[in-house]
């Protein structure tokens, strides 16, 4: 995936003087064997052990110009808290902690590390200088269970820093009729993503300009024709939708300014059709495949969803409504749920923006409701251009990161799983389970205000999710309760 940032992690030492500093080295060298046999990649050793600020400061200026933009803290023994937490305040990125199991009772008797008081210690002055550090559920560790751990921050940390370094390029005022996806943007700078909102002129017109690039448009309607193969029924719209995306990417490349990293938010409907001839739809599927999230309907929260959900997965996400039941009669007999209650099921949608890799038996169509709009519902002509099918079946992750209308941060991260049944219906579409979804969507989703539009991952990533949520400091995470738990304000009465 292009668009996401490389994470070069360092394991940094840290040990306190009243213990042997050999003690530290000795157990950093077994977990940077342990990372090395898992073929764990971009993880380096930080020569210095940190004993006290001094060598904080030799730790900094070697990561600086190693290149270090994510840190491991080890506790090979209790550690010194002050200048450990010092290295982690002045060291900015993101960070986390592990500490070293003692071996086995022979250590006891005299190399006893004691990292739980260190962790405990660490975790105090982590407050004392107001920082957030990625503490594991289980940071006591043996080298083996330290490369699971760290092979989950490496994606928190591509998350974080993806966030921290992103732009929203946002086309075209969000719609009237969707006043869902309308949200404050304050929250997002908050956050350190910047935005950058243009007129849909400014996009039309980039669009016309392109029109010159002609070798670079003939190649895009070949890589388009292997894409699609046998499911494309209007080649002679190839070269319009391969003009629009050279703009999309043109201006990716050289209209990021002060950010590493893009996504877009664009207006899609009802003026682009009538302007520009086309649906974006295809196009957006593919960028999108590709790392870069185009959201629909200038749903900027969508779009960054979408890439907080890329970074943590390594694949392509998607941006669905979460739309409508599912009949029974589409139901295969004895069809497994997923861990899902019947009343749990139901349809992600939407017009035909999900990537083709995504995609069971996918081919390029129309849109339907914009056909009927705006055509009569005669032959298809400015409405054609979506990629549409079954959503590929197997492991979910559903998720939205949303500013409410009191301009603060919320989300939610559910996992579940999109089911192999034919949906017998249009646009990229799919039947999703999601464990209590049902009592989810009310009480949490409805409850909390949240829009139609919601970002989805085609892998489990809610552990991820909810770690990078934490350090870019959002605290009102939601996820699917069991049975036996209450939503706040649920009607005990009513389960």
């Amino acid at each position: 995936m292009t668009n996401q940032p490389e994470i070069k992690l360092a394991v940094v030492g840290v040990s306190r003087d009243c213990f042997p500093a050999s003690l530290t080295k000795k157990r950093v060298a077994a977990l940077m064997d342990a990372l090395k046999a898992a073929n764990v990649p971009g993880v380096v050793d930080c020569p210095v052990t940190i004993e006290n600020e001094e060598d904080a400061l030799a730790a900094l200026e070697w990561a600086r110009k190693e290149g270090v933009n994510a840190c491991c803290m080890f506790l090979g023994n209790f550690g010194p808290e002050g200048p450990t937490t010092y290295f982690v305040q002045e060291f900015g990125g993101p960070a986390m902690v592990l500490a070293a199991r003692e071996e086995n009772k022979a250590v006891l008797a005299s190399d006893r590390g004691d990292a739980l008081c260190g962790v405990l210690n660490f975790s105090y002055n982590v407050g004392l200088r107001r920082l957030s550090v990625y503490i594991p559920e289980y940071p006591n560790v043996s080298p083996e269970e330290g490369v699971a751990e760290i092979r989950d921050f490496i994606a928190v940390a591509r998350v974080v820093l993806g966030v921290r370094n992103l732009k929203v390029f946002a086309f075209g005022p969000r719609p009237y009729d969707f006043l869902a996806c309308n949200a404050p943007i304050q929250p997002l700078f908050d956050l350190g993503v910047n935005v950058q909102e243009n007129s849909e002129l400014d996009l039309f017109e980039h669009y016309h300009k392109m029109a010159e690039r002609k070798a670079e448009i003939a190649a895009i309607v070949e890589d388009m024709k292997a894409e699609l193969g046998q499911g494309c029924p209007y080649p002679d719209l190839l070269p319009q939708l391969a003009q629009f995306e050279l703009a999309l990417v043109d201006w990716y490349e050289n209209r990021r300014g002060a950010a590493k990293y893009a996504v877009f938010a664009d207006k899609c409907w009802p003026a682009f059709q009538t302007s520009f001839r086309f649906v974006p739809c295809y196009v957006n599927s593919r960028l999108t495949g590709r790392g870069i999230p185009v959201a629909c309907e200038v749903d900027m929260y969508g779009a960054v969803s979408e890439y907080m959900l890329e970074c943590a997965t390594g694949l392509p996400a998607t941006l669905l409504d979460i739309n409508n039941s599912v009949p029974d009669d589409i139901l295969p007999a004895g069809l497994d749920f997923a861990g899902a209650q019947r009343r749990d099921l139901y349809m992600g949608f939407h017009c035909g923006n999900t990537c083709s890799r995504c995609l069971k038996n996918c081919g390029m169509k129309y849109q339907l409701i914009m056909n009927r709009g705006l055509e009569g519902g005669g032959k298809p002509v400015i409405s054609r251009g979506t990629m549409e099918g079954q959503i590929m079946p197997g492991d979910a992750t559903m998720f939205r990161l949303q500013s409410n209308s009191d301009g603060r941060l919320v989300s939610y991260v559910a996992h579940g799983a999109f089911l192999d049944v034919d949906p017998h219906s249009f646009g990229s579409i799919g039947v999703c389970a999601i464990p209590g979804f049902a009592r989810f969507y009310r009480h949490v989703l409805v409850q909390k205000r949240f829009p139609h539009h919601g970002a989805f991952g085609f892998a489990k990533a809610g552990k991820v999710l909810f770690e990078a949520l934490r350090l870019l400091g959002v605290d009102d995470i939601n996820t699917p309760l069991p049975a036996d738990r209450l939503y706040p304000g649920e009607n005990p009465f009513a389960v």
